[in-house]
């Protein structure tokens, strides 16, 4: 299959009559092509209005297929084990009944569908509107299904996706007929085989030149050459929405063969950027594992979360949640050593490149705090990032502190924080790109910038984000800042030496002290110029510094004051 990480497709789903069989055969030329794509470790799914007798009856290279879709979404079949599990109900006896007293003929009952043919197709809408029915009629160049309500192919597809482990987002589609456009529209690319009908033809992101089983061989061979590269032009409507350019118009990012970097200061908007990322790549169906060294994602329900300060999680129970294609997984390492942390990483690493070769996912990968967990000096082996298939997101304050290893995969910058121009400079020194012709770059709150390889930066303003603003991340609150980052109570005379370790102490500590070391220390300013230069809160640092400038509070007023603030950024429920 190539490098790991680099193969986007690893499932190919197929209608039968007229796609892949021409007058219900399949050449040999094609099987042949099929038996390659199949050794390339891709996985193989026929997706059929036929009934599975009849399939079986004129198709015996059926063991081709790793899953067979027959009955238009109605039955699951293994080659390899012979399993049949239905999708539906079985077809309600008196509308089989009732059809064949109305003289339709031919009539075809399976395990759930029942078949009949054009121009039979009003009897049969009178006859389940009689009987009080809500099964749906679908059409196929001639043939006239009735299916329970909600079967399709595309529901079927997902079944045979869901027992192999795999996301539609790694599924090509090819079809050619009106049954064929659910299922197609749910595949990541979607073919339509030169002999399609027209309006399947228009909404295919491809057409193929060969017609039917040429032109799935078509197919199959530029899989193999390189993974359908030159598709990926036709395939912006799976772009994610970053925000909005000047002019009015969306940037978006491509959900493939993009590996980003999230820089800028601490608190200066790098996780409103992920989660609103992560938010809108969840939302279309594409899964992330997220690791969280500090814990600031704790709580953030786009994924599922593992691990806490008390509890590291394990390699394994990072694969068994991912090993559900729907199911993101957000890895917080707040219960492991600073010092142990890379290591950790480089161990589950290799272990989300297998998962991806096999199968794909995760899509994405997202490492917070890149500097510390993808630190220079360390074995570069470990480090080994996603090659040209993309889908890394590294976050760090300091882009010059990350592995030059990890760096070398990245493709794409997005800046925030204030003096932006600063941030882009480092950036260009650690990437190795030419420093981009910018004067100062001042950026507001929600503004960033995006920075594509070879390209010039653009501001844009970032798309909303779903999830709670509020900082109430656990580091500040109940972490150890670091000695140097610590706030100590002292008083007027130096009489105290009282160090707040978190926010959580130093609320304790200020209810603790008496009046006098409160205020000594409220009218120096040091609350404020503490939350700005060791939190890096500037929301919280603006609201000390206006408690500080009031002095018609009393100490119990100011220290209501600022304690309601740190409570509703850091401890409100998230």
């Amino acid at each position: 299959m190539g490098k790991l990480f680099e193969v986007r497709y690893v499932a190919v789903a197929s209608d039968y009559d007229g796609t892949l069989a021409s007058q219900g055969k399949v050449s040999d030329a094609t099987l042949a092509t099929l038996k390659r794509l199949r050794l390339s470790g891709r996985r193989l799914v026929l997706v059929t209005g036929r009934e599975l007798d009849d399939l079986l009856s004129v198709f015996p290279e059926i063991s081709l297929f790793d899953r067979v879709v027959a009955e238009n979404g109605g039955l699951l079949y293994t080659p390899s084990t012979l399993e049949q599990r239905p999708l539906g109900d079985a077809p309600p006896k008196r509308l089989v009944d009732e059809l064949r007293r109305r003289g339709v003929d031919p009539l075809s009952v399976g395990r759930v569908i029942v078949a009949s043919w054009e121009p039979h197709q009003d009897t049969v809408l009178e006859a389940i509107h009689e009987l009080g029915l809500e099964h749906q009629v679908i059409f196929n160049k001639g043939a006239v299904m009735v299916l329970p309500p909600g079967i399709n192919k595309a529901t079927g597809l997902s079944a045979a996706l869901a027992e192999l482990g795999l996301s539609a987002h790694n599924t090509v589609g090819i079809g050619d007929a009106e049954n064929d456009n659910a299922f197609l529209a749910s595949c990541e690319a979607s073919v339509a085989v030169a002999n399609a009908l027209a309006g399947i033809q228009e909404r295919a992101d491809l057409v193929t030149g060969g017609r039917a089983g040429k032109g799935v061989a078509e197919v199959a061979e530029a899989l193999l050459a390189d993974d359908l590269a030159s598709l990926e032009p036709e395939l912006a409507r799976h772009h994610i929405v970053l925000g909005t350019l000047a002019d009015g118009s969306e940037i978006t990012v491509a959900p493939y063969r993009v590996n980003a970097i999230v820089a800028g200061p601490s608190s200066s908007g790098k996780s409103t950027m992920v989660r609103g990322l992560l938010e809108r790549l969840g939302d279309a169906g594409y899964q992330f594992c997220l690791i969280d060294p500090e814990g600031d994602y704790e709580g953030f329900d786009a994924g599922a979360g593992l691990g806490d300060e008390g509890r590291v999680p394990t390699v394994e129970e990072v694969l068994g949640l991912l090993g559900e294609p729907s199911t993101s997984t957000i890895v917080n390492l707040l219960g492991l050593a600073l010092e142990d942390r890379p290591g950790f990483y480089e161990t589950l690493l290799p272990r989300l490149a297998e998962l991806r070769a096999r199968t794909g996912r995760p899509h994405w990968i997202v490492v917070d705090e890149a500097h510390h967990l993808l630190p220079p000096g360390r074995d570069t082996a470990g480090l080994a990032g996603p090659g040209d298939g993309g889908g890394l997101v590294l976050v760090t304050v300091h882009p010059a502190r990350v592995a030059p290893a990890a760096l070398s995969y990245l493709n794409t910058a997005i800046v925030v924080g204030e003096s932006a121009d600063a941030t882009l400079g480092e950036l260009a020194d650690a990437l190795g790109w030419p420093r981009p012709e910018l004067g100062p770059v001042q950026l507001t709150a929600g503004q960033a910038v995006a920075w594509c390889e070879d390209q010039a930066p653009v501001r844009f303003e970032m798309a909303a984000t779903r999830s709670d603003s509020r900082r109430h991340r656990r580091k500040y609150a109940q972490g150890n800042l670091g000695q140097d980052r610590w706030f100590t109570f002292r008083g007027p005379a130096d009489r105290l030496n009282l160090s707040a370790h978190n926010l959580l102490q130093f609320m304790e500590l200020g209810e603790g002290v008496d009046d006098d070391t409160w205020v000594h220390h409220l009218h120096q300013g040091e609350y404020s110029s503490w939350f700005a230069r060791c939190i890096k809160d500037r929301g919280l640092a603006e609201h000390a510094a206006r408690v500080e400038e009031d002095h018609g509070l009393s100490p119990a007023e100011s220290r209501s004051s600022i304690r309601t603030a740190i409570e509703e950024r850091y401890t409100g429920p998230a």
